[in-house]
């Protein structure tokens, strides 16, 4: 037994269509974010237009023929900078380029990238971090944690050189030098 609708429930209802009832994926949406502790949505909404875009240039790329040297020198180009990025593992075929998600970029962000050097416990620890200032990439400071971080880019993870946390882990290790203070 339902009970009879009110008037303003009625009104709402004519302006839903419960028969082609669109499917979102705030779910799985949801669970990405907390995984990777992401903090803004359009980073993640940006991920996922990247990935498109570039499952879509792969699927373009395989329907060119086979004997078109085009092809050939498209998916190298492709598989290479996905390599270089950090986003495909191997390179091997289009196989793996149709493969990226929203999930291969957020594994390559800044704070991920530091849980897995061990310069952070978990990624919430490393996003704080990241914008207190206390971490550099190369040469200059990031204080954003949707930083990209490329294979090359991977060994020069670092701590600032004014940072507390590196005077601290220097002198637990017995390295720091007088001269730095």
């Amino acid at each position: 037994m339902v009970r009879k609708l009110k008037y303003h429930e009625q009104k709402l209802l004519k302006k839903v269509d419960f028969i082609t009832w669109k499917v979102d994926n705030a779910a799985k949406e949801n669970v990405i974010l907390r995984r990777y502790h992401i903090r803004k949505r359009e980073d993640y909404t940006k991920y996922n237009k990247l990935s498109r875009s570039i499952r879509e240039l792969a699927e373009k790329i395989a329907k060119l023929d086979k004997t078109d040297p085009f092809k050939v020198e498209a998916t190298v180009r492709l598989l290479e900078k996905l390599h270089s990025l950090g986003l495909a593992k191997d390179k091997l075929d289009l196989e793996t380029a149709s493969r990226i998600s929203a999930s291969s970029f957020c594994r390559r962000r800044l704070p991920v990238i530091m849980v897995k050097q061990k310069l952070s416990e978990n990624i919430k620890g490393a996003t704080d971090l990241i914008e207190h200032g206390h971490v550099r990439v190369g040469p200059e400071m990031v204080k954003d944690p949707a930083f990209l971080v490329s294979r090359n880019l991977e060994d020069f993870v670092t701590w600032v050189d004014g940072s507390a946390i590196r005077k601290h882990v220097m002198e637990y290790n017995n390295l720091r030098d007088d001269f730095d203070l």
